[in-house]
């Protein structure tokens, strides 16, 4: 009897894709997890989001289908989800066997440890500044930057950098779109607006920035 599996992969609406722990990435990661025996990729599901919105419309949707199909939940990268407490605490509540590529020995009580110090070092982190920012005040530094026109420039590199990730991050969720038969720019759109994505600037999609995302990822602006 061939084992039953829904993957699911995430990334950051910024520079995960960048990193190298973007969609396709992860994708790789789990195929070559499963790469031999007995076992049937149900779904694939992913989610375009970032680490502070606890909404994971995405991986509810996985875990569903888990729960119906009695199947295990795959996914690439545990430890880059661990900062994530709602996340780990979704996944260690959802009743369905998971593994974690990166961690394939990760059960439910490491999983809740892990959205314990998540919880934590978020906290500390919150305080460690709020700290640094209050002790440079005491000793007379100026908050601010001296050189803004540099700041500018490395800004605006850093959000193109940003949109060209999300962009080639988003294709792979096109690109299953496309497979099931969706082919127009405004059909794409009205998908990714169904499955609750956003443009990078927080907005609704349409064939205008479908096909933005298209041409920023492979450099070929498709027709509408």
């Amino acid at each position: 009897m061939n084992l039953k599996v829904v993957a699911y992969y995430r990334v950051s609406t910024q520079k995960q894709g960048v990193t190298g722990l973007g969609m396709s990435a992860q994708k790789n990661a789990v195929m070559q997890y499963l790469n031999g025996g007995n076992w049937e990729l149900l779904a694939e599901f992913a989610e375009v989001e970032s680490g502070k919105n606890n909404q994971r419309e995405e991986l509810r949707k996985a875990i569903a289908l888990c729960r119906a199909k009695k199947a295990k939940l795959i996914i690439a990268k545990l430890d880059r989800l661990a900062r994530n407490a709602a996340f780990l605490l979704n996944l260690r509540d959802s009743g369905v066997e998971f593994v974690a590529v990166d961690m394939p020995h990760a059960d439910k009580f490491t999983v809740g440890i892990m959205a314990l110090v998540a919880e934590k070092e978020r906290d500390m982190i919150s305080q460690r500044t709020k700290d640094g920012l209050a002790a440079a005040k005491r000793r007379g530094k100026k908050l601010g930057n001296p050189r803004p026109a540099a700041s500018l420039e490395r800004a605006t590199n850093a959000n193109r950098e940003r949109a060209k990730a999300f962009a080639e991050n988003l294709l792979l969720v096109i690109r299953e779109i496309q497979r099931s038969g969706v082919v127009s720019l405004r059909g794409i759109a009205s998908c990714l607006n169904a499955r609750g994505f956003k443009t990078p600037t927080g907005r609704a999609f349409f064939a205008q920035s479908v096909s933005n995302i298209l041409f920023r990822a492979e450099n070929v602006k498709q027709p509408s």
